[in-house]
């Protein structure tokens, strides 16, 4: 199994146990081992699958301002969440190919192999979702048309995107690219450099 169909199996398993309540305060059950990679992948689309359902909560347009108030405060923790453990998957792939010794002309690539999984994440939810579209008997028949195509796309998107990541991981550890990891600098998050923040001191 390559590394992309085992992300790609514990995302569409995240999003059946979250749909079991279908709940954004449902409780997790993480059934990996912590710290493992098998624990990260599933946490990551858990986080991602709960902000999908903020998000949607937050566009009711007879929110009350300190509800709405309320979830934009959660979804910015949820980012923050998010990017940090981006940036733990990422930790864990330097770690696997610490040892590598890139070659000569090995080559940067545009984005490290846990940005492109966050990708994958988000991607398996759209695939879910638009599923939810295809199969509604509500809809119009010009609408469900119109969500099959665009399934379509998302699909062709996730063998794509699957096939470049494991590309990249071949490439790494076989020293024809390498990574680097830059930690976010998110100055709004933090109060020495966000001017509404240090300025109320």
């Amino acid at each position: 199994m390559t590394f992309s169909q085992q992300a790609n199996a514990i995302f569409g398993q995240v999003i059946s146990d979250y749909h079991l309540t279908d709940h954004v305060d449902a409780t997790i059950h993480n059934p990996y081992k912590q710290a493992s990679i098998e624990y990260q992948l599933y946490l990551k689309c858990w986080i991602d699958t709960v902000q999908w359902h903020l998000e949607d909560i937050i566009r009711d347009p007879n929110i009350s301002p300190v509800e709405a108030l309320a979830i934009k405060r959660r979804i910015d923790k949820s980012n923050q969440d998010r990017t940090d453990l981006v940036e733990e998957i990422d930790s864990y792939f330097r770690q696997q190919y610490k040892e590598v010794e890139p070659l000569p002309d090995a080559r940067l690539n545009t984005e490290s192999p846990a940005w492109a999984i966050d990708r994958l994440s988000i991607l398996a939810l759209k695939i879910y979702h638009m599923q939810e579209q295809v199969k509604r008997e509500d809809a119009s028949a010009e609408h469900i048309a119109k969500c099959e195509a665009k399934l379509e796309v998302l699909l062709e998107q996730q063998t794509d995107l699957s096939l470049s990541i494991d590309q990249l991981l071949e490439d790494i550890q076989a020293g024809r690219k390498y990574m680097k990891v830059y930690r976010q600098m998110k100055m709004y998050n933090d109060p020495a450099t966000n001017p509404i923040l240090y300025q109320k001191k």
